[in-house]
């Protein structure tokens, strides 16, 4: 009898030899013009192909996929979602996604009311379920880069582990506040939301500051213009949180007409240049690929 076991690799070389090392798992990146030896790929001719080697007379299937496609589709899978939730709620349910205690003329529903109802709660939380398992790949390969980039630096260093933290911080609190609605738990899904903004917030400063470093020792006018669209987008995203803060301040004060509309159109401006930030891991890595490779061995019971 045998059994089939499955490896998963970012990694480098022809199709044939990474199916003759498929006898355990691993993660590996190969070379290009500004990134260390061992941490990125060629791209390929095609974005996805599929190729088959031998195994111990069988044949892996192995699936390639560039990392900025992958990278695409992590960004994207939230952004229909979110697009699709605010249409639907705007459309079919307007006046529950935009009633709010003040009683006022409202135009826009928050990001919050347009996830909480039905069939909105379940095509964001599908959309967001999605993208979490594939966004821990990326926060893992901005991680493995820098520990190679910076192994005798050590404030960068720790900044990578810090990096990382909050990383999986921000995505842990997406979903929480993703599958815990506001008519649910009202607490738990604000104190979600309060997870996801902060841990943004910091991981884009240290993001930003990594990258002023990468910038300040390459002399590849890529990285610099990685970090020129890094840091425009963390200021872009800190004063539409500003302005979606005082909106939201005067709505509840003194319930002006209007103002949770402007608050509803921050707050969709603060998602769309946080997930712009993380879009520039398709510019990052864009000579990389992830692959997936399936093998079978004989294994004796």
């Amino acid at each position: 009898m045998s059994c089939l076991r499955h490896c998963y690799k970012v990694s480098m070389g022809r199709s044939a030899k990474l199916a003759d090392e498929c006898s355990e798992p691993a993660l590996r990146l190969h070379q290009d013009h500004h990134t260390p030896a061992c941490f990125s790929l060629p791209q390929q001719q095609s974005d996805a192909t599929m190729i088959s080697g031998s195994y111990g007379g069988e044949k892996p299937l192995v699936i390639r996929i560039s990392f900025t496609t992958c990278a695409l589709v992590i960004v994207c899978l939230p952004l229909l979602g979110l697009l699709s939730c605010v249409i639907i709620s705007s459309v079919f349910h307007f006046e529950d996604s935009t009633y709010t205690h003040c009683q006022v003329p409202n135009y826009l529903p928050s990001i919050s009311a347009s996830i909480s109802l039905s069939p909105e709660c379940h095509i964001w939380r599908l959309c967001v379920g999605l993208h979490s398992a594939p966004r821990l790949l990326v926060a893992f390969t901005y991680f493995k880069f820098y520990k190679v980039r910076f192994a005798s630096r050590l404030p960068e260093s720790s900044l990578a582990y810090l990096s990382l933290a909050f990383s999986i911080s921000e995505n842990l609190g997406l979903l929480l506040l993703t599958y815990v609605s506001s008519n649910e738990t009202y607490f738990v899904h604000k104190e979600g939301f309060i997870l996801f903004i902060l841990s943004s917030f910091i991981y884009m400063i240290i993001t930003c500051r990594l990258w002023k470093a990468i910038k300040t020792y390459s002399l590849n006018p890529e990285d610099a213009r990685s970090h020129h669209w890094k840091v425009s987008l963390l200021i872009l995203n800190m004063s539409f949180c500003a302005f979606a803060g005082l909106f939201y301040i005067k709505h509840n004060l003194y319930c002006e007409s209007g103002s949770y509309t402007l608050f509803a159109l921050f707050e969709y401006l603060i998602v769309f240049s946080n997930m712009a930030f993380h879009l520039t891991a398709a510019w990052d890595f864009k000579s990389r690929e992830v692959m997936v490779i399936s093998c079978s061995e004989p294994k004796g019971f």
